[in-house]
């Protein structure tokens, strides 16, 4: 699919004093579409074409668009058009995994400007923290004058409890539980001085996804993310849905069965981390599987076999959400080589293609784009949306 057939925001306000609320409209409006000329963007959102043009020039002003070059049409003068000023607002995003952490400076178009990455055995508050500090200060004395006054803020993913995960993960349990007495904005907001916003990891990842991958083309789905557990998250009606506890798409917990037909969870059979054990189990060091850049391919004896299972796991686990919720897609991604990535993705819809649907619509089955940064992606999109940008979308979508 091409954006032409990307569901359109539009609902603007003419009347004075909530001028915010259209910039906001027509910034997200340019940010799902790309460039449009301000006759095309009055018409989307049903604002007067001399209130369009007065928000678009502010816009423009304030650095956060930019002009192109003219367009000459059959009749009537050029139209030029407007786009997101890629430099227009820069935010930091860290992704806190189960084996590394990530540090990257996002702009507006999606763009990841500066990463900084560090691996540990286990994600403790020390190492964690200690690496926010200094790689922020990093990243500050990289950046030129202009960028790091354009900072709107920082975005954290991590997993929810993190003191919950020290069985799976093998990690000293007095450790782990440092993290309850942790409030993660805070602290960020403490070493950085900025605005700080915290989320799901799985669901910063669809945040990512939604924004600025394929997800673009799908009204409701659900997401998959493998990393070294399986997560997701839910959109519905173009908004990434976070639920009342912001814990939407906790997909690891669902019931499935493996290949012999016995019961598991979803998080025992289609994580990372199972294929990792599969790896210690034959005396092979795990670590190699998180190595950048990514190279499975000498590790085909174990993928393989691994990936049947996670297929089959993830479209049986499709079924059981399709039952409840009216999915037109599912989306697969994950912290993998994107080779990796799209055998999954073919092999899930092979497997769901066997499953007994009846009474229920077999959704799309599509591959993500964003890949193993997602979650520091959507992490720093976090502070931008927040800003500048629609972040609830159910009334505000029709035809383009």
């Amino acid at each position: 699919m091409t954006l032409d057939h990307v569901r359109s925001l539009s609902g603007g306000i003419n009347q004075t004093g909530v001028r915010a609320y259209n910039e906001r409209l027509l910034m997200s409006i340019l940010q799902r579409n790309g460039a449009l000329p301000g006759s095309d963007l009055a018409r989307r959102t049903g604002l007067s074409p001399q209130t369009a043009s007065v928000i678009l020039r502010k816009l423009e002003q304030d650095g956060l668009l930019s002009k192109g070059d003219p367009v000459k049409g059959k009749v009537g003068k050029p139209s030029v058009p407007f786009a997101l000023n890629p430099d227009g607002v820069f935010s930091i995003g860290l992704k806190v995994g189960r084996r590394s952490a990530d540090l990257l400076v996002l702009d507006m178009m999606g763009q990841v400007r500066y990463q900084l990455r560090e691996t540990y055995d286990y994600p403790l508050p020390s190492n964690v923290f200690s690496f926010l500090n200094n790689g922020y200060a990093e990243l500050m004395a990289a950046m030129p004058d202009d960028m790091r006054h354009r900072i709107c803020g920082v975005g954290i993913a991590a997993p929810f409890e993190l003191w919950s995960w020290h069985e799976l993960l093998g990690a000293p349990e007095e450790q782990f539980a440092a993290w309850k007495d942790v409030d993660f904005a805070e602290e960020a907001h403490r070493i950085t001085g900025l605005p700080a916003h915290m989320v799901n990891d799985a669901t910063a990842a669809c945040r990512a996804e939604h924004i600025f991958g394929v997800g673009r083309e799908y009204r409701d789905y659900l997401y998959f993310f493998l990393g070294a557990f399986v997560g997701g998250g839910v959109v519905l009606d173009h908004a990434v849905f976070e639920g009342n506890q912001r814990n939407a798409g906790a997909l690891g917990t669902l019931p499935v069965v493996d290949l012999d037909g016995r019961p598991a969870h979803l998080i025992d059979l289609a994580s990372i981390r199972t294929l990792e054990l599969h790896l210690i189990h034959a005396g092979h060091d795990p670590r190699q599987l998180w190595q950048q850049p990514q190279d499975w391919s000498h590790l085909e004896p174990f993928v393989e076999p691994w990936l049947r299972q996670t297929a089959d796991a993830l479209a049986t686990a499709t079924v059981a959400a399709c039952a409840v919720l009216d999915f037109e897609a599912i989306v697969i991604d994950g912290a993998m080589p994107p080779g990796i990535r799209a055998r999954l993705v073919t092999m899930t819809r092979d497997a769901l293609a066997t499953k007994d649907m009846r009474g229920l619509i077999r959704p799309i089955t599509a591959e993500g784009q964003i890949g193993a940064n997602a979650r520091g992606i959507g992490a720093a999109a976090g502070p931008i949306i927040s800003q500048l940008m629609l972040d609830r979308s159910a009334a505000l979508f029709d035809q383009a």
